[in-house]
């Protein structure tokens, strides 16, 4: 399940930014991915969840955005869906030379918090 170590980091570098930004309280989290990562979206939901237990994450939610694979030919400049059982051929021209315009994304977009007061 490498979904857990993909959250770990990507809270890690929210934690460090909500720090140098006087973030007291993250309340939504919003996750790039694209269908080749093979990272199941349920399994970063849940590892969300068991990693958000501390003051700065409780509560906040994860939104996560799916990108489906998109390729372009070289030969006909066509966009498009591979077929299910991804055959990177182009359907227009039938050329297989072809590039991975989408679908291998896998970043944190943004994010959400609460500022800390400042001093009273």
């Amino acid at each position: 399940m490498h979904e857990l170590s993909l959250v770990e980091g990507m809270m890690d570098i929210v934690r460090e930014s909500a720090s140098q930004n006087n973030i007291k309280r993250v309340t939504r989290v919003k996750m790039v991915i694209g269908e080749l990562t093979m990272a199941l979206p349920d399994s970063l939901q849940f590892a969300f969840s068991a990693l958000s237990q501390d003051e700065l994450f409780r509560g906040a939610e994860l939104e996560i955005v799916q990108l489906s694979v998109i390729c372009h030919c070289e030969e006909c400049g066509n966009d498009f869906r591979p077929e299910d059982d991804y055959i990177f051929r182009c359907p227009g021209c039938g050329n297989g030379q072809v590039i991975i315009s989408q679908g291998h994304e896998l970043y944190l977009d943004s994010y959400e918090g609460d500022e800390a007061s400042g001093p009273s």
